[in-house]
């Protein structure tokens, strides 16, 4: 799951950044914006066939790799 992550911050951000450290807040790194964010969501979605509603999106919840993980495998299992 990790990796498939990875990739898609990778495409989204246009950086190889995100593999180098997971904890990294991609907003503070200036790495993720707005825009970002919904494509972000958009990619995941699809990826992982889970639905992330926007009104539930709260920036510090998806911050790094590893929250994102996180995020992704709670709405698997709900």
């Amino acid at each position: 799951m990790e990796e498939r992550i990875l990739d898609i911050l990778e495409t989204v951000t246009g950086s190889d950044e995100v593999r180098e450290d997971t904890a990294l807040d991609l907003f503070d790194a200036g790495l993720l914006d707005s825009m970002g964010s919904v494509s972000l969501i958009l990619e995941l979605e699809q990826a992982f066939d889970i639905a992330i509603p926007i009104s539930e999106f709260e920036r510090e919840n998806w911050a790094s790799v590893e929250k994102i993980e996180h995020q992704v495998k709670e709405l698997q299992n709900a």
